[in-house]
């Protein structure tokens, strides 16, 4: 299968900060690759540079076999974005900002007329075209925004943190306008911090840590890499926790972890029903202090603290510079 975007050894520093450190990776054509890492991470950066709104340092980037420095014209006339911040006119309506951004491509202003239409069909914003986008809920400025960024067929989709402030009815109906364009051949790379959109969403993941890559794989094969099960109880009181570990640490394959505010213990266990067996008889005398208790599999979650060592949505150390509020990615010069 072709490569779609190929990225290799690229850094890029902000004055004693470096952002990106040697990042490597590859999206298949007509997949979705999710860029997971929390604020700070790299991963805007990485996709301003893939966009050709900044250059790397050192590295190299393609896109659709095109260099992102040398061939820029000819990238943005291939690619889309939507930004971490939508950007629409609030002052224009829907109708009329996916028109301006069709000109902007240099569409005809019928092909540019019609092509909107289509959009405002196929993202359910039909009945809100002649109002200006200063109306719109945040759900629908964001479809807004992704429609103008498929308003001239681009091959390739960045959508860097769709989602973020978005409601969770809102959040659910953008992944799934994600998923009919993933569905229609688009090939798209898809920068998150929430796991379960990654693992919903892409086809592979990299996973990127204060600008360098620290795994890639299927979300069964990040997993995998932290293997084994993970032993969970609920309790009534918070106080407990604490004595609790103590009683269960020698089951437990790494420290287990406390979250006092969800009053819940969590460690990597091996052994099935045996292991939760003995749990509950080191627990003897505190059972009914358990409110809920089980054996899952890991999840993205525990990926990430395994591999880095803190949560996906705790910022890093470093600060990234942030994207533009308002960006626009066309063949107009």
């Amino acid at each position: 299968m072709t490569d779609a975007i190929v990225v290799e050894g690229l850094v890029k520093r902000f004055g004693a900060t470096t952002a990106l450190d040697g990042v490597d990776l590859t999206v298949a054509e007509g997949s979705v690759l999710g860029l997971l890492g929390p604020n700070g991470a790299g991963k805007t950066t990485v996709v301003r540079i893939l966009t050709t709104l900044l250059q790397a340092d050192a590295g190299r980037a393609e896109v659709v076999g095109l260099d992102v420095v040398r061939d820029a014209d000819e990238v943005r006339a291939a690619i889309g974005l939507t930004g971490q911040y939508a950007a629409v006119d609030e002052y224009l309506t829907g109708s009329e900002n996916l028109e301006m951004v069709g000109r902007l491509y240099r569409l005809p202003k019928r092909e540019a007329r019609a092509r909107a239409g289509e959009l405002l069909e196929r993202f359910d914003l039909v009945d809100a075209a002649n109002r200006p986008a200063k109306t719109y809920s945040g759900g629908m400025r964001r479809r807004l925004d992704i429609a103008a960024s498929l308003i001239a067929r681009p091959r390739v989709l960045f959508l860097d943190e769709p989602t973020t402030g978005l409601d969770p009815r809102s959040r659910l109906a953008m992944w799934e306008l994600i998923s009919d364009l993933a569905d229609g051949g688009t090939t798209i790379l898809l920068t998150t911090q929430y796991l379960e959109e990654a693992d919903r969403l892409a086809d592979r993941m990299v996973v990127i840590d204060r600008g360098r890559v620290i795994a890639r794989g299927t979300a069964d094969e990040l997993k995998a890499q932290v293997g084994g099960q993970r032993l969970e109880l609920t309790v009534t009181r918070a106080e407990l926790l604490p004595d609790m570990v103590e009683r269960l640490r020698p089951l437990a394959l790494e420290e287990p972890r406390i979250d006092a505010t969800a009053r819940r213990l969590s460690m990597p266990v091996t052994g099935g029903a045996e292991v939760l067996a003995e749990a509950l008889r080191r627990l003897d005398g505190n059972t009914a202090e358990i409110f809920d208790v089980g054996l899952r599999r890991p999840d993205l979650d525990d990926v990430f603290l395994t591999l880095t060592g803190h949560a996906a949505e705790e910022p890093a150390d470093d600060d990234e510079t942030p994207a533009a509020p308002a960006e626009t990615v066309g063949s107009a010069r």
